[in-house]
């Protein structure tokens, strides 16, 4: 993955400060460093919770050193999954595993807003926020995406031991139906969204944007100057609502796994 093909947007910085808050926000209980690559091991659902983020180089032949990192993730009865994003380290590790035969699946983009002027007006008529503690959301997004209950499980760990406290959210109906729920986390100036479901009886409405601007208009309440989130490539509508709140497309990452399924 080439810097000019992956980072989409002219603020590097911006991108960076998006990747390293997109980490601390995401982090697991399950992860350990080899050779400065940061291995997660959570049996989650979400990739990033369960992969290698290649962070720097290491002084290991990289044979050996995916080698490591393979037993590691054996012992948690995980796929090995690489995470390839513009920062990654050796630079050309994308076409080394390429060449190697790894698959590339689920491309994903963070989007970046690079200021939190002028959110769109309040939550309409009738709606309102709620606030639930982390085992709830986990049970809800479980729920709404059809994981196990080890997954839900270790999605509620995370929530409960992350180093940036995650903040997540339903938005219901006057009658209290539920219309989309998702995550807030800040970590000082920066505000991540994550985890933003919309019931499949509820899409096309504008539920999920609705949502995201009262999420960031907390966020800004809360100290946050701009913000950050990570959706599917080829998820054009969630795409187009991200847009029309003001998010560009910052960096493009995928990932890399020599295993069949995963």
């Amino acid at each position: 993955m080439s810097e000019e093909a992956a980072l989409l947007t002219g603020d590097w910085n911006l991108a960076w400060r998006a990747e390293q808050a997109g980490l601390n926000a995401s982090a697991p209980p399950q992860q350990q460093r080899v050779e400065g690559w940061l291995i997660r091991l959570s049996p989650g659902k979400a990739k990033r919770s369960r992969c290698i983020n290649a962070l720097e180089a290491g002084s290991l032949p990289l044979d050996d050193l995916l080698s490591r990192c393979q037993h590691a993730f054996q012992a948690a009865g995980l796929p090995l999954i690489v995470r390839l994003t513009p920062f990654t380290q050796p630079a050309d590790l994308d076409a080394t595993l390429s060449a190697k035969g790894w698959a590339c699946f689920d491309a994903a983009d963070v989007m970046v807003r690079a200021h939190l002027d002028e959110l769109p007006a309040a939550l309409p008529s009738g709606q309102s926020l709620e606030l639930l503690d982390a085992s709830s959301y986990a049970n809800l997004v479980g729920a709404l995406r059809g994981s196990s209950a080890v997954e839900i499980e270790a999605h509620a760990q995370r929530l409960l031991a992350s180093p940036v406290v995650y903040q997540g959210h339903t938005l219901r109906d006057e009658q209290g139906e539920l219309l989309a729920c998702g995550q807030l986390a800040c970590e000082g100036s920066m505000a991540g969204l994550y985890d933003v479901f919309t019931p499949p009886a509820k899409r096309g409405q504008g539920h999920a944007r609705v949502l995201c601007a009262a999420l960031l208009e907390r966020s800004r309440s809360q100290g946050a100057t701009q913000a950050y989130l990570q959706v599917g490539s080829d998820n054009e509508s969630a795409q187009r609502a991200y847009r029309h709140l003001g998010f560009t497309v910052a960096y493009r990452y995928h990932y890399r796994s020599p295993e069949p399924s995963v």
